[in-house]
């Protein structure tokens, strides 16, 4: 812990800045076998991504907390919460997206989640990231959609995306969040991503249906700070390709700047 006044979020920037950009992997304890979680969550560390995400629409069948600490365990990057509901905070994590879900206009996920959270939050001493987390059609219906009840922005509505982002910047949070919702058909569109980026002065996150190291480099070339991926890699995927996703994220370190 030494240097206590660098944060979490800090040092993701410090690392976009140096790198050109960030990948994130995310981890879903609801899908995955306890093996496979110690296994992707080793090669992610090899992999030189930028952080791991852990976070699932509903928190069923696993022991979130446990899940929390056996990936804190086996990672030698940041474990960040990425959190469905109030019931998935977890003491091992190194932060949290404090996340609303600025798209809908489900008041549960605006305000109702984060209220039971908070205090939770406060207790086990984890630093928060105010995100602003916004669902872009992704041509599916998605569990995130079922869930919360609520409506994504069309994908091709670039201005009603870029009103959101700048709202979420307004209210004083330190990232958005464009998601096309797990296993999308389609990912956030390269011109969102873009007019998006222009309009607002904080760093966006995008996931969702991102399936390869190329659509990664388009994100990233967009203007995306950091890449999500999650889905691609459950399942037995190619773990050595983990390396060629951050690699893809990480455009300053190709030409060895």
């Amino acid at each position: 812990k030494g240097q206590m006044n660098v944060t979490v979020f800090d040092g993701l920037m410090k690392e976009k800045e140096r790198k050109g950009g960030g990948f994130f992997l995310l981890l879903d304890p609801d899908r995955l076998p306890e093996r496979e979680i110690i296994d992707l969550t080793e090669a992610a560390s090899e992999a030189d991504i930028d952080a791991v995400l852990v976070g699932t629409s509903l928190a069923l069948f696993k022991n979130f907390q446990q899940s929390v600490r056996l990936i804190k365990e086996h990672s030698s990057r940041p474990v960040i919460i990425f959190p469905g509901s109030h019931s998935q905070i977890a003491p091992d994590a190194d932060a949290i997206l404090f996340t609303s879900l600025i798209s809908g206009r489900n008041p549960n996920y605006l305000i109702d989640e984060q209220v039971k959270g908070a205090p939770i939050i406060r207790e086990y001493g984890l630093e928060t990231i105010p995100t602003g987390y916004m669902l872009i059609d992704s041509g599916r219906y998605t569990s995130v959609q079922y869930i919360s009840h609520t409506l994504p922005i069309p994908s091709d509505k670039n201005d009603i995306a870029c009103a959101h982002a700048l709202a979420a910047e307004y209210l004083g949070m330190k990232m958005v969040f464009l998601e096309a919702g797990s296993g999308a058909k389609q990912p956030v569109p390269d011109e969102m991503i873009k007019e998006v980026s222009e309009y607002v002065s904080i760093p966006i996150i995008v996931g969702g249906g991102i399936r390869t190291p190329q659509e990664v480099d388009r994100k990233i070339r967009a203007g995306a700070s950091f890449v999500v991926v999650g889905n691609h890699f459950e399942g037995g995927a190619d773990k050595e390709l983990m390396r060629e996703f951050a690699d893809a994220a990480h455009p300053l370190h190709q030409v060895g700047v």
